[in-house]
């Protein structure tokens, strides 16, 4: 793996960790910073949303009132390059609660800026479901 690689890598892992810094935190303008402005997301119950403006009133009706304890966990499990300046990013998510933990498989779909930086574009979350 060439070293631009290897430091897009670590941007884009740096970029889940701050996802789960800002979700600790229920820090609604930290998350949506990480957001183009042009993304998409669909929530984990198949909310669609379109543009940073639908995700921004989601999220701050959403989260602050979220119900975990603050205790939430993402973890790069897979990055694959689509081109050299966008990468889908399967990430663990865990949520742990009084009620019991719930966990998410999102998949982020990033693109890489022109000052190179790594932003969340197209994502789709999704609930893991342990019957």
């Amino acid at each position: 793996m060439n070293t631009d690689a290897i430091a897009d890598i670590k941007a884009i892992e740096q970029l889940v960790a701050t996802v789960e810094r800002t979700q600790r935190a229920k820090d609604a303008d930290g998350f949506l910073a990480l957001f183009r402005p042009d993304a998409l997301w669909t929530t984990a119950h198949g909310k669609v949303l379109l543009g940073l403006d639908a995700i921004a009133e989601f999220t701050r009706a959403v989260l602050p009132r979220a119900d975990w304890d603050g205790d939430v966990t993402y973890e790069v499990v897979h990055t694959q390059f689509l081109r050299p300046d966008v990468a889908a990013v399967k990430v663990r998510q865990i949520y742990r609660s009084a009620e019991g933990d719930t966990e998410g498989a999102p998949l982020y779909v990033m693109t890489k800026q022109d000052d190179g930086a790594w932003l969340l574009h197209a994502c789709q979350n999704t609930e893991v479901r342990v019957d």
